[in-house]
């Protein structure tokens, strides 16, 4: 008697006549609805990662498990931001190469490898033509590009000794709609970002024996200041509806970094709420 009660509640409760609800999962066994990626714990490093979009793709690694350490040549936010979301610190001036040189081989020691590098630093330097110096030309040469060359060669160099080499590894170039559109007086820092797209591909080539994907994010319009004062017009002009904020960026340099997204490589991909790809005239 007993037994063919259960029988009888087990068949109601797999046709939901029963009155309990069931837990609806997918097939994969998911709650509908429900998307996740794994990461898996990895090393990472980013440049100029005190503040602005750095910081948050520092924190956005950090809550994800990762091992972080960035450096930043401004010591004060530098250290608040490691004390904050729990990252390594380690203060420099990423255009004097031996210090860069000497921070990432510290890494290597410490790790034993690095997994994922932003390479985020950047200046603009904005100032009229006739007033921007060779001197300034080449400080944000040294600053934006000079670091990608110098980080990702000691990486390629380091994987290239391992007995038995890691086959993970990304590296991400954050670049700028200004290498594909400009305003006046903005030489230095729109040539700096054209080369950071182009060096992306060229790194994808010469990265791919050493199982790194090389890809770069061209930022548009991002407010780094949440006080700051917009108005209606700066947002609706852009498709989106809104402005970007640094989260934005950091979102793609995780979805980036799963591993099975390694098939995106050598790509520049423009996040700008549409702005670039919207036909303006002038009335």
């Amino acid at each position: 008697m007993a037994d063919n009660y259960l029988e009888k509640r087990m068949e109601e409760y797999r046709s939901g006549k029963s009155g309990i609800p069931r837990r609806k999962l997918t097939p994969s066994g998911k709650k509908p609805g429900e998307v996740s990626f794994s990461l898996g714990v990895r090393r990472v490093f980013v440049t100029g990662g005190a503040s602005g979009i750095g910081r948050e793709v520092v924190k956005a690694y950090c809550d994800a498990g990762c091992r972080v350490a960035f450096c930043d040549v401004d010591e004060k936010r530098g250290t608040a931001t490691a004390q904050a979301v729990g990252a390594r610190f380690m203060p420099l001036d990423v255009a004097d190469a031996p210090a860069l040189e000497r921070c990432v081989a510290q890494l290597f020691h410490d790790w034993g490898d690095i997994d994922i590098v932003v390479n985020n630093v950047g200046i603009g330097m904005f100032r009229p033509f006739v007033d921007t110096t060779l001197e300034d030309f080449d400080r944000v040469m040294a600053v934006n590009i000079r670091p990608i060359f110098i980080v990702s060669r000691a990486m390629a160099l380091h994987r290239a000794s391992q007995a038995v080499m890691n086959t993970y590894g990304r590296i991400i170039n954050i670049a700028s709609t200004r290498a594909l559109q400009s305003e006046a007086d903005t030489i230095a820092y729109s040539a700096s970002k054209g080369a950071i797209v182009s060096m992306t591909h060229s790194l994808m080539m010469s990265m791919a024996p050493y199982g790194v994907t090389c890809n770069c994010i061209s930022p548009g319009w991002i407010v780094t200041d949440p006080s700051a004062d917009l108005s209606d017009a700066d947002r609706l002009q852009h498709p989106s509806a809104r402005v970007g904020c640094p989260r934005d960026i950091a979102n793609m340099c995780l979805y980036l970094s799963v591993p099975e997204n390694n098939f995106i490589n050598g790509e520049n991909l423009v996040i700008d709420g549409g702005m670039t790809r919207k036909m303006i005239y002038e009335e």
